[in-house]
């Protein structure tokens, strides 16, 4: 915020304003002497040369003879010429023959010839005074001034912009590497949670720069580097900023694609500089956030290498740990993507320590939470321990948007501080999208959206392996006409076959469900069919759980081909193996459906209250489906508040809502729980 404000304030911002550039002052003062200069010298040139009547040598001495010409009248001497230029005033005559004093007239008689006696009468009478001028020199001057003005011209508008501009056209190849000042940055490892042995490990570092003699007594030396890996949103970055304010030492912060130029050789001229410019420092820290831009392996993606940024690593390498390097010099940098760096980057050496940023388990969520809720008003029986259990998998960065939900939807209805209402509302808006109370449904359609979510919901409460159910709703939430919510009672580290294969009986649900009350079947089960195929693919290629085909691999891991990678791949297995993957595949999910299926009509009364409950009250809650499956009995929940519109808003104002994080699909394997959408 405070680097915002200055460079809002900043008279060089070319975005003050709204939009509009405002120049400097010193420009303004620099515009100002020009255009006075051109002026006074126009001026003085007028003066040199005023207007007037011609006058020939015989009309002047007439006129000299006859007592016309006024006093102060000046003599132009060219001491190069026989003639002279006399400039002056004469006056005009009345018919009479009288002069008019009141009305003089400028002349200019420029081809005079004085003599010596003519000169002497011209003086005696004291109406005429010298001035010896010399018209080659003022010729010569008036020549050069019209050059002089465009070389200035030039040097304003273009040497001293381009100067300005990326502090000069020929030093782009400077670091773009900011040094943190510590007054800017008040984070400090307080302000970092859920992550203690990443904050241990970074910690020596800060430690080794305070006290560097307690480590050099053992023989230990500094680190060259450490790289901080971890999925997006886990304090990478925010991690970075501890050290900064923890460390007593200079610290450069600057980003993996401040390298990349369209020049060959920038790049590798930022690398060199950014290390020259820390070597003056030392000892010094030097963080580069995504460092993947700039240290892909060398040789390989589409079209082979990039010279651009092969060079600025092979220069990055060099000056980590090349022939000519020096001591107190600490690289940190984090990426989320390890597997696209190059393996001459990693080695001991370059980067000594790896260190792990993984997502935060039950006691990090809510040690996070209590961080970034001391600028949140709660109310007295916030409990924020039932909310970290009730958002596993989620990130730093994704908490934080829940707490900033939660007030945003405090604020809306005028509560003074936040409660447990709205942090589960908000919960549930960030994982699986904003309630769409707004969308046109048909009596038809959320008649089978009903149907389908109750299957989904039935099946889940009766299987044994599956995880609680949280919800089910009928409210359209981010791309989906409905959702059944289930969340684990902790944290999932592995999953196990019957639970995988309860999963996709689950998924298989709702399409029963619904074509016993349409007799049909609707396109509501795509995303069903998509996590039940990909979680039995994954069970069959990766995890070994076919008898039939055994605990073997089938299929390369890497899915994304495009980063750091060949796009050509090998077949790993025979196109016999590929048919048997695909029948065991659709024997798993055949067998679940059949699971599902029987579940479904043996308790169609079941099934059918709690559609019926749904329909009415549109959204439920695990306990009550667990309380119909049990007893066959529906309690009708509490009634929901009215949402009072803003303060001063027109009755039947719409509430405006913050814009939803999208909620990524559900991948097999990683203990994501997801809801199953129609």
């Amino acid at each position: 915020m405070a680097d915002e404000n200055r460079l809002k304030n900043d008279d060089r911002n070319p975005r003050k304003g709204g939009g509009d550039f405002k120049v400097p002052p010193r420009t303004w003062v620099v515009w100002i002497a020009i255009i006075g200069s051109i002026g006074a010298l126009l001026l003085a040139k007028g003066r040199m040369e005023p207007p007037g009547d011609r006058l020939e040598q015989a009309q002047f001495m007439a006129k000299l003879e006859a007592g016309l010409i006024a006093p102060g009248a000046e003599i132009r001497y060219n001491p190069q010429s026989p003639l002279q230029e006399v400039v002056g005033e004469y006056y005009r005559t009345d018919p009479e023959g009288n002069p008019i004093k009141d009305a003089p007239v400028r002349f200019r008689a420029p081809q005079v010839r004085l003599t010596d006696e003519l000169e002497n009468k011209l003086y005696a009478t004291g109406l005429f005074k010298p001035h010896v001028s010399n018209p080659i020199l003022m010729g010569l001057f008036w020549s050069i001034l019209p050059i002089l003005v465009i070389a200035a011209f030039i040097w304003f508008f273009f040497i001293r912009q381009i100067k300005m501009a990326g502090k000069g056209a020929l030093s782009f190849g400077k670091s773009k590497a900011r040094l943190l000042a510590k007054e800017r940055n008040k984070t400090t490892f307080k302000d970092v949670a859920g992550i203690d042995e990443a904050i241990e490990e970074v910690s020596e570092l800060v430690e080794f720069l305070k006290d560097p003699k307690k480590f050099q007594r053992l023989g230990g030396r500094i680190p060259k580097g450490v790289l901080m890996v971890g999925p997006p949103g886990t304090g990478k970055t925010l991690l970075a900023k501890a050290i900064a304010g923890e460390a007593d030492a200079a610290f450069f912060s600057i980003s993996g694609s401040d390298f990349v130029e369209m020049f060959v050789g920038v790049g590798a001229s930022r690398v060199r500089d950014m290390f020259e410019q820390a070597r003056k420092n030392t000892p010094c820290l030097i963080f580069i956030d995504e460092i993947d831009a700039v240290g892909r392996s060398r040789g390989h993606g589409l079209g082979g290498g990039n010279d651009e940024r092969e060079q600025t690593l092979n220069a990055l390498l060099v000056e980590m740990d090349g022939f000519d390097t020096q001591e107190g010099i600490i690289i940190i940098a984090a990426t989320n993507r390890p597997d696209v760096l190059d393996p001459a980057l990693l080695r001991p050496g370059r980067f000594d320590r790896q260190v792990t940023v993984n997502l935060p388990d039950v006691r990090g969520r809510e040690a996070i939470l209590k961080v970034h809720a001391k600028n949140v008003k709660l109310a007295p029986g916030v409990d924020l321990s039932i909310i970290a259990r009730g958002t596993p998998g989620f990130s730093g960065a994704e908490l934080a948007n829940l707490l900033n939900e939660a007030a945003l939807l405090a604020a809306r209805t005028n509560k003074r501080a936040v409660g447990m209402e709205e942090l589960e509302e908000a919960r549930d808006k960030v994982r699986w999208g904003r309630e769409r109370r707004s969308l046109a449904m048909t009596d038809e359609e959320k008649k089978f959206t009903a149907w389908h979510e109750a299957g989904h919901a039935l099946v889940n409460v009766m299987l044994p392996h599956t995880h609680p159910l949280h919800k089910v709703t009928i409210i359209p939430r981010g791309q989906s006409l409905g959702a059944t919510m289930y969340l684990p009672k902790q944290d999932i580290h592995s999953r196990q076959r019957k639970e995988m294969l309860d999963v996709i009986a689950v998924t298989m649900g709702g399409r029963i469900a619904e074509e016993i009350v349409s007799q049909d079947i609707s396109t509501g089960a795509a995303m069903d069919i998509q996590q039940a195929t990909q979680l039995a693919r994954a069970m069959v290629c990766q995890y070994g759980m076919s008898e039939r085909l055994g605990m073997v691999q089938y299929g390369d891991d890497d899915e994304y081909v495009f980063l750091g990678r060949e796009v050509a791949r090998a077949k790993v297995y025979s196109e016999h193996t590929a048919r048997e993957i695909d029948s065991e595949i659709k024997r798993i999910i055949d067998e679940a459906y059949r699971k599902a299926k029987d579940i479904i009509y043996s308790n169609r009364d079941k099934l059918e209250l709690i559609a019926t409950a749904l329909l009415e009250h549109e959204t439920l809650e695990g306990a009550q489906v667990e309380e119909i499956v049990r007893t066959g009995k529906f309690t009708p929940p509490a009634p929901r508040p009215q949402v009072e519109p803003p303060h001063g808003a027109p009755a039947g104002t719409p509430l405006p809502e913050a814009p939803a994080k999208p909620t990524p699909p559900a991948l097999p394997g990683l203990g994501n729980p997801a809801p199953a959408p129609v």
